[in-house]
């Protein structure tokens, strides 16, 4: 199946990525307005758009999602999706079309989370050294929700 989603009248994109690729255990956080991949997912792949290479392909966490499409229909072709193994919950992997195929992985933060959960949720996928799994990531955000995330994650 394929889709052509339209992000117009959407809010802004909540994305915080880190400045080093494949250093850390998560290359930055996203954090979607629903639950809906392919809705969600259009809006994601936007920001991946000239001059920056098209993102190709996406796993994703079936556990985050409902209805996940099989390909993507964007502005400029077509991306492939594939499923996550089970225990890879709340994290997305995309790939780009680079010649060495830049691989991100992102951390993906339930839309239900409260603002200061959320925030605490990007900041920390995206702070440099961060070695927490994306599940692991989001269970200390959530069971810690007071923390001032600028003196947590640094």
């Amino acid at each position: 199946m394929t889709t052509s989603i339209s992000t117009t009248g959407r809010k802004p994109l909540r994305l915080n990525l880190g400045e080093d690729f494949r250093r850390d255990v998560l290359d930055g956080g996203w954090w979607p307005q629903s639950r809906d991949l392919e809705v969600e997912l259009a809006d994601l792949l936007a920001h991946f758009s000239a001059p920056e290479p098209p993102v190709v392909h996406v796993r994703y966490s079936v556990a985050d999602w409902t209805a996940p499409p099989q390909q993507l229909r964007i502005a400029g072709g077509r991306v492939t999706t594939e499923a996550l193994p089970p225990d890879d919950t709340h994290l997305i992997v995309l790939t780009t079309a680079e010649a060495d195929g830049r691989v991100l992985r992102l951390l993906v933060v339930p839309p239900e989370l409260t603002p200061d959960q959320g925030d605490e949720a990007l900041l920390a996928a995206a702070s440099r050294g961060n070695a927490h799994s994306a599940a692991d990531l989001l269970r200390t955000v959530t069971e810690h929700p007071d923390v001032d995330p600028r003196n947590h994650w640094s």
